[in-house]
């Protein structure tokens, strides 16, 4: 049975201008039923749609925000951003030895409403309070000031995150960059960000297409949404060689045994809307185990291929996302050092991890 999810059906894109195209109910609940998923079906059915079928995109566009919304919760509660912190964090420490004049540029696809990057800006997790004082309404890390609506942001920063000193030489200017295809998402990023007083701002389009490329590319829960010559495209983009990329940094679910159960039981317990917790659990089914992703990885020329707190060397209980990762070769000794040898937490590349 094809594995599904209705938010990656309920919105098209044209391939050459990005511009959104309509999408008929009754094309995504025959695709569903095709799939074997009548329950998938079942959801899809009772979306808006008009006279002639074809789904309302406003209603379309209200759902999967408050879906992004929800999915904020599971971010929160795994501490994501830090986790994604300790690795960007000795990334750019050695692009800065290398070059020090050089512009840091960290570009977040398909990021959504954006949590990554307003969380990051929020806790001055790659420049740091020079001073280690608690943040301050007006700056980066301080909490929102007013309503910044219904999103539980990256407010919730735990404060040693917000308070600490920075990381060796990551310095200021480390530009934040979140890109998505989807307007309606961009652009409630775009307003929690400006409501909140953060440091980064959100494009809609190709995050391969910038005026001003990437200097670390990152994302958090995208790769299962590509298969087979499409993930390999994914990475390609990525290549030194073609994107002027010095590193990726790409988190998704970690292919285990126990990630869809596990994914069944945060959804039920944290999600309230059926779509999301229809397709929190299909995620889980459609993760890519590390030997795909590294062999993936290789398209990226340039950059080699590696994988932190391998499947296999993580506890499965404990294991939700992990990254996949790519790293310029003159970067890698730093990097090692820097993340050391921790009990799960080595860089691995291919036979190490999959042999």
């Amino acid at each position: 049975m094809s594995l599904l999810e209705i938010t990656d059906l309920v919105i098209a894109h044209d391939p050459v201008s990005r511009g959104r195209l309509p999408v008929r109910r009754d094309a995504v609940v025959a695709r569903l039923e095709a799939a074997g998923d009548r329950r998938g079906a079942r959801i899809a059915a009772g979306l808006p749609c008009d006279a002639a079928g074809v789904l309302d995109p406003g209603a379309v566009d209200r759902r999967l925000v408050a879906i992004h919304t929800e999915l904020q919760r599971l971010s929160e509660e795994i501490r994501h951003g830090e986790r994604v912190a300790a690795l960007l964090r000795p990334l750019l420490t050695a692009l800065r030895a290398a070059d020090p004049a050089a512009p840091l540029r960290v570009v977040d696809i398909g990021t959504g409403l954006g949590y990554l990057p307003r969380w990051l800006a929020a806790a001055n997790a790659l420049t740091g309070a020079t001073d280690g004082s608690a943040p301050t309404p007006g700056r980066p890390g301080a909490p929102p000031v007013g309503d910044a609506g219904p999103v539980p942001g990256p407010a919730a920063v735990p404060a040693d995150a917000a308070g600490s000193p920075p990381h060796p030489a990551t310095g200021p200017a480390v530009e934040l960059i979140g890109v998505d295809y989807h307007a309606a998402l961009v652009a409630e990023a775009d307003r929690l960000a400006q409501a909140e007083g953060l440091a980064c701002r959100f494009v809609q389009g190709d995050a391969f297409a910038l005026d001003e490329p990437a200097t670390v590319y990152i994302s958090s829960g995208v790769l299962h949404h590509f298969r087979g010559p499409d993930l390999d495209a994914f990475f390609r983009a990525q290549s030194a060689d073609r994107s002027g990329a010095a590193a990726f940094c790409h988190f998704d679910i970690a292919a285990t045994g126990l990630a869809p159960v596990g994914a069944w039981i945060f959804h039920r317990a944290r999600m309230r809307d059926p779509l999301g917790r229809h397709d929190g659990v299909v995620s889980a089914r459609r993760a890519h185990d590390d030997r795909t992703l590294l062999r993936a990885a290789a398209h990226a020329k340039g950059l080699v291929p590696l994988v932190y707190e391998p499947r296999t060397r993580s506890n499965p209980f404990c294991t939700t996302l992990r990254p996949v990762l790519g790293i310029r070769p003159d970067l890698l000794p730093a990097v090692r050092a820097a993340l050391g040898d921790g009990p799960s937490g080595r860089l691995l590349g291919t036979a190490e991890a999959t042999g």
